[in-house]
């Protein structure tokens, strides 16, 4: 493969999650800031040719060029972690991981775009947006704490993954919407534990509590 790029934007959440799990790596890579706000840059006609959706964020790796953060970090975990931590190759473990990818497409949107519209003034039922973010806390609170019950620390398995790599940043961002995240107890137990991983970097709004 060629020299890794990633096109992003500081503040967005999906383009820290792919910093992440790059410095997590301990791959070289080259950054690009694309201007997402006010510039709304990554829909001008010159990333619009690397990503017709006009989202972010955006990854080549010589020839290749992957948009979403997560088929980006899939991807990243596959090429370039051999020995399989972030992607596990066990086949109950790759179902878990990928369904929490899945559930950070999806059920974590609203606590996205919460975010947005709190530092951007973004379009959206506010009221509902903030609802539909922390359902979806409970739902992975709760899951950690049956997680915790069971002697166990991470969204999967032994050990984290990509699991815990895509569901962080919604979380550990939400306080710049208001959310208290002293209702999620388990949530901030793994938050810290999160935040020790070798690798880790932060970004602004990311809580550094004991």
């Amino acid at each position: 493969m060629g020299e890794i790029t990633l096109y992003n934007y500081e503040m967005d959440e999906g383009s820290y999650r792919v910093r992440l799990l790059l410095s997590m790596l301990g791959l070289s890579h080259k950054l690009i800031a694309v201007d997402m706000f006010p510039g709304r840059e990554e829909t001008k006609p010159a990333m619009l040719a690397l990503n017709p959706l006009g989202s972010m964020p955006v990854l080549s790796d010589g020839d290749l060029v992957l948009s979403g953060s997560e088929p980006i970090l899939a991807y990243l975990a596959r090429t370039y972690d051999p020995a399989r931590r972030w992607l596990p190759e066990q086949a109950a473990s790759f179902g878990l991981t990928t369904m929490w990818l899945h559930f950070s497409a999806t059920a974590l949107a609203p606590a996205v775009a919460a975010r947005l519209q709190s530092l951007f003034a973004t379009s959206g039922d506010e009221a509902a947006l903030r609802a539909g973010a922390r359902m979806a806390f409970r739902i992975m609170d709760d899951h950690m704490t049956l997680r915790h019950f069971d002697g166990l620390e991470w969204f999967v398995g032994d050990g984290p993954t990509l699991a815990d790599l895509t569901l962080f940043p919604s979380f550990a961002l939400s306080r710049d919407y208001g959310v208290d995240h002293d209702d999620y107890p388990a949530l901030r137990r793994w938050l810290r534990r999160f935040r020790a991983i070798e690798g880790f970097r932060t970004m602004p709004g990311i809580p550094d509590y004991h």
